[in-house]
């Protein structure tokens, strides 16, 4: 894996044992194209995984990025990934649902890849929508399999765009 953009463009990436499905470097791309400059903002990357996502957000100039990754296994080769990275930067090992109860930092780009199988992405969306993580200018950006239909509206979340890349999908949510 490396990385598509930014600064750090062409670097490689080591991939984490257990579980893993990182984000295609043709989606990747295209989603911070769509996103345009996101120089100086804050970012935070859920599911986090190998944390090729954080560091393309970190690449392109993000200020402070955050990874939250459920998988402890993962921990060691996701800090050596993110080592790279010239932003304030955090990991956090934990689910993502305690993550949103207990964080208190608004970010403007939230980006959500969990499992495929995963079966409470509304629940998710819904749940980022209430939490201290989502302000009012924050965009929620979430990869999921394309046979699969989300909601125009989850909770205090809009879908403003959708994206397909192959068998997959990214929405784009903002606050209503």
């Amino acid at each position: 894996m490396r990385i598509t953009g930014g600064y750090l463009r062409g670097r490689s990436v080591q991939c984490p044992p257990g579980e893993i499905r990182p984000a295609m470097d043709r989606m990747r791309e295209s989603l911070f194209a769509i996103l345009g400059d996101i120089t100086g903002t804050t970012f935070l990357d859920l599911f986090a995984g190998s944390g090729i996502v954080a560091l393309e957000a970190c690449s392109r100039g993000a200020r402070s990025v955050t990874a939250v990754e459920r998988d402890a296994a993962k921990r060691r080769i996701l800090q050596a990934n993110l080592e790279l990275c010239e932003a304030e930067l955090q990991i956090v090992i934990a689910p993502v649902e305690r993550f949103l109860l207990r964080n208190r930092r608004t970010f403007e780009y939230i980006f959500c890849d969990p499992p495929f199988r995963y079966q409470y992405k509304l629940d998710l969306l819904e749940k980022i929508g209430r939490s201290r993580a989502c302000g009012e200018d924050t965009t929620v950006l979430l990869h999921h399999p394309r046979p699969e239909t989300l909601p125009s509206r989850a909770g205090a979340l809009i879908r403003v765009r959708e994206q397909a890349y192959g068998g997959s999908l990214v929405s784009f949510y903002r606050p209503a």
